[in-house]
């Protein structure tokens, strides 16, 4: 069909342009990341996975049964995956189905597509294709349903569903089947897209004791900072929206007065900021093991599969890996959209810590059922939406982020949060977003070409 053949021939020459960022990191190699003299720089370099401190490497082979090596080819061949299939969504366009890493190094890339034409097109970028039912658009779109339906539908039964690209299908996991069978009904989500599973566990809020860094909250309950940010001068912090109202007073781990929430919304989202007094200073650091900081130097979004850590006072640092992005979890408070669904575990006191993938900002922690001993699933607030819906500055090592773009210039801005599908100019050049993350000083599109690609 000719429209079939105009897709294919697009897709062609969108693999054909980005031939030489194949990454040698998808199979699995100890140069993973690595680029010749004088060449863009690869996606593991941009991101920095090379900044992971000790700590987040200890836990990482602790929690998922690496060794030092492998944790360190794991970070930069996730890094090298997810620029890959960000460029392969753009190139597939309504025939992409999702795409998740695999492997104890993540050195499996998997996509998945509508079209068996588009198979060679995924191979020539050396990830493996699985060619599935329906696209992601569909899949979003029938979770978007669920979101609508569950604003007036009691979902205390059936307290999680998500996009599960794996399986190709929306999962809805329920107490009672009965309750999910309910949701599905209600929302007009065709059963063909749908699949039910079974839970035991109601998830909770991770409230009041203690974690990243422990802040008090009105002098009474306890909550972990996030993210240090800065909103032009005012310097503060993320942390999740349910840990306080606007208006609460904090003071910090040393009961030394520390700042006011400036805004905070939960349930629906569970994001907050708060502004923090002369007193304290925002650094670009996360509290690590044994007291080690973590270094922060962005906030581009880790891929299904890839690895993430948590840092909590309560239970220390603990690693998993990312479920399903696209999910939604009801809470005795009400239900939560969007959050990411992971294998990390945690325990009350560690809500609004950090959620980090190698160097990279993911998320503040909301809630999730299970605890550390007995293992469990913990749900993230997405940093970048936290970001985008206060103003917010994430303090970064690579500068503050917030200053203009010097010459040549263009609508692209330092401090702006940016999403898939986003375009920009600079130096009169149109440049389209790959993967979601805020811009920084030195990150500008020509440098990054793991987050934009000229069009």
């Amino acid at each position: 069909m000719p429209h079939r053949h105009r897709h294919h021939r697009a897709v062609g020459a969108a693999v054909a342009a980005t031939a030489a960022l194949l990454v040698a990191g998808l199979s699995g190699s100890a140069n993973a990341g690595t680029a010749p003299v004088g060449s863009a720089p690869t996606a593991a370099e941009s991101l920095r996975t090379d900044a992971a401190p000790p700590a987040l490497l200890k836990a990482m082979q602790r929690d998922l049964g690496l060794d030092r090596g492998q944790a360190e080819r794991r970070l930069g061949n996730e890094a090298e995956a997810g620029a890959t299939a960000a460029r392969l969504r753009l190139a597939l366009g309504g025939d992409f189905a999702g795409a998740w890493v695999g492997g104890a190094e993540s050195g499996t890339l998997t996509v998945a597509t509508t079209d068996a034409a588009d198979v060679p097109a995924i191979e020539a970028q050396g990830a493996e294709a699985k060619v599935v039912r329906h696209s992601l658009a569909d899949l979003d779109a029938a979770k978007a349903r669920l979101d609508r339906a569950a604003a007036r539908h009691d979902t205390a039964d059936a307290p999680v569903w998500y996009v599960d690209t794996r399986t190709n299908t929306v999962v809805v996991e329920a107490i009672r089947p009965a309750a999910a069978r309910s949701l599905l009904t209600a929302a007009g989500v065709d059963r063909s897209l749908a699949r039910v599973e079974s839970r035991t566990e109601r998830p909770r809020t991770f409230y009041d004791l203690r974690g990243g860094e422990a802040y008090y909250i009105n002098n009474s309950s306890r909550c972990s900072i996030g993210f240090p940010v800065t909103k032009g001068t005012q310097q503060g912090f993320a942390t999740a929206g349910h840990c306080g109202r606007a208006g609460a007073g904090t003071t910090g781990a040393n009961r030394v007065a520390q700042g006011t929430f400036q805004g905070s919304v939960f349930p629906g989202r569970d994001m907050a900021w708060v502004a923090t007094n002369s007193s304290w200073t925002a650094t670009p650091y996360v509290l690590g093991a044994g007291g080690q900081n973590v270094q922060v130097t962005g906030s581009t979004a880790a891929p299904v599969g890839a690895s993430v850590c948590r840092s909590g006072s309560t239970t220390g640092w603990h690693c998993g890996t990312v479920a399903q992005l696209n999910t939604s979890v009801t809470y005795q408070e009400g239900t939560i959209s969007p959050v990411t669904r992971t294998t990390v575990c945690a325990e009350p006191g560690d809500s609004g810590g950090s959620f980090i993938s190698g160097s990279q900002a993911q998320g503040v922690t909301s809630g999730g059922s299970g605890d550390c001993r007995s293992g469990g699933e913990t749900f993230f607030q997405p940093i970048n939406a936290l970001l985008q819906n206060y103003g917010l500055t994430l303090k970064t090592t690579g500068g503050d982020g917030g200053e203009e773009p010097g010459e040549p210039g263009g609508t692209w801005a330092a401090g702006t949060v940016y999403q898939p599908g986003d375009t920009v100019t600079y130096g009169g050049a149109i440049y389209r977003c790959l993967q979601g993350h805020q811009a920084y000083a030195g990150w500008e599109p020509p440098n990054v070409p793991a987050l934009w690609q000229r069009v």
